[in-house]
């Protein structure tokens, strides 16, 4: 038979059907997660008695014959080959001949696809979590590096108040560490071994799971066979924490952009690290945080697109489900590349810190004289309006806040000392954040501490 499936046709099936149904130039990247289950399995038909060890020895050294030759681009696949299953168990049958026969006793397809994309998902958790890491640390040491250098944060994308750039850096830091924590969560669910569900309802054969799941490293069974081979909320789950740790590299990059322009002019990136104009001469733009800002759209969308296959699927397996697997691998090759590419360039990055501190402007200081009116006595609400005032009174007078003297601040409030004037520096300013999780050079250079501790 061409197809494992054809003994109930009374005529062939059209040549673009197969074609048409066709997941190979998918799956085949599952190849050898296919081969690692297609071992256990048989390695659990033995321990039931299905098959004999002569029979068992015979089929895992053929699986592994077949696992070398995928390694090493040898591997031809058929025109037959509806999927990497058949396409495994079809040169099975060249290699050893009818014993292969038995090899697709008490599994299915359907619950065969679940564990190979598991156990894939297993292996490239471990690759992105480790990513993560090492970006984590590549944040910390800026961090160190600029430590205790100021800059304007931004909100609204107008500045705010002085902030430590090393505190920046420590916010990816954070942000990284939740999209590793979700990953290892999502790890958790992924562990679940659907061996044994067969097609949706089970076998009726002799088959100890629990064996299986030690061969191939699961610490729990599947407790239901339909939600086995129907589930892909693993996948919608790791498809939705890289979406989001896509975001988080978005938002950097973006940083980096605006920061690279002549108008900002904060940070100076490296030749080799840049790319040029065919038509300006002169241009020296960002492309790779360009690409990773436009990559977190087509995540967005392929994880959409997961979601959107699985709203209206009734139970239990349907072949939607062969979509899947497209998405998932863009979305993971995606993250993996940007990770990587990250780790390239983020230890490359300089601050212009000279031209930082030029355009930090004075405005940022007026929540500390707001705050400084509330320690007063001055409900916050009138220290607002108060300074909102001295605000405007600058901006008419084309003055700083730092150029006011105390004559000119006490016509705002008699609650002013001349204390006050000690309060307009920049460092200062800084520095009364100390609450916690502030920008104060104490808060950060504990948090750096701390960071030290968890990332060695």
């Amino acid at each position: 038979m061409k197809y494992m499936w054809e003994g109930r046709f009374e005529k062939g099936v059209e040549e673009k059907i197969i074609e048409f149904t066709s997941s190979l130039d998918v799956d085949k990247n599952l190849a050898l997660y296919d081969i690692k289950g297609s071992i256990a399995h048989a390695k659990t038909l033995a321990k039931s008695g299905i098959l004999n060890k002569k029979e068992e020895k015979k089929i895992v050294g053929t699986l592994k014959k077949i696992g070398e030759e995928i390694k090493e681009g040898k591997f031809k696949f058929c025109s037959t080959d509806e999927d990497i299953h058949t396409a495994i168990e079809r040169r099975l049958t060249e290699i050893a001949g009818k014993v292969a026969e038995k090899l697709h006793t008490a599994r299915s397809r359907n619950d065969q696809i679940v564990l190979d994309e598991k156990l894939y998902l297993k292996d490239e958790i471990k690759k992105i979590t480790h990513l993560i890491r090492k970006l984590q640390k590549a944040f910390l040491k800026k961090a160190e590096e600029y430590f205790p250098y100021v800059m304007s944060a931004y909100t609204h994308l107008q500045q705010s108040q002085p902030v430590l750039i090393s505190h920046y850096f420590l916010s990816y830091i954070e942000m990284l560490e939740r999209d590793r924590k979700r990953f290892e969560d999502a790890y958790r669910r992924i562990d679940v071994l659907p061996s044994g569900s067969g097609a949706c309802c089970g076998t009726s054969i002799p088959y100890d799971a629990e064996y299986m799941a030690n061969l191939l490293g699961f610490t729990k069974i599947s407790r239901n066979s339909m939600d086995a081979v129907s589930d892909r909320d693993f996948i919608l789950e790791v498809a939705s924490i890289s979406t989001i740790c896509m975001l988080h590299l978005s938002r950097f990059s973006e940083d980096v952009i605006l920061w690279n322009t002549q108008e900002f002019n904060y940070i100076i990136l490296p030749d080799r690290f840049c790319t040029g104009s065919s038509i300006m001469p002169h241009k020296k733009n960002p492309d790779v945080f360009e690409l990773i800002r436009g990559k977190s759209a087509i995540s967005i969308g392929l994880m959409s697109g997961l979601f959107n296959l699985m709203k209206s699927l009734p139970l239990s397996y349907n072949r939607d489900l062969q979509e899947d697997k497209k998405s998932l691998f863009e979305i993971l090759y995606i993250l993996l590349s940007s990770l990587s590419i990250l780790l390239l360039v983020v230890p490359e990055i300089k601050f212009n810190l000279e031209e930082i501190n030029k355009k930090i402007s004075d405005f940022t200081l007026s929540t500390d004289i707001a705050e400084y009116l509330v320690k007063k006595g001055v409900p916050f609400r009138e220290a607002h309006k108060i300074c909102g005032g001295i605000v405007k009174y600058c901006l008419k007078n084309n003055k700083t806040i730092k150029e006011l003297d105390f004559e000119e601040l006490k016509k705002f409030s008699d609650k002013f000392s001349k204390d006050v004037i000690n309060l307009l520096n920049i460092e200062k300013s800084v520095n009364l954040k100390n609450s916690k999780g502030g920008t104060s050079s104490y808060q950060v250079k504990n948090e750096i501490k701390r960071w030290k501790r968890i990332l060695k």
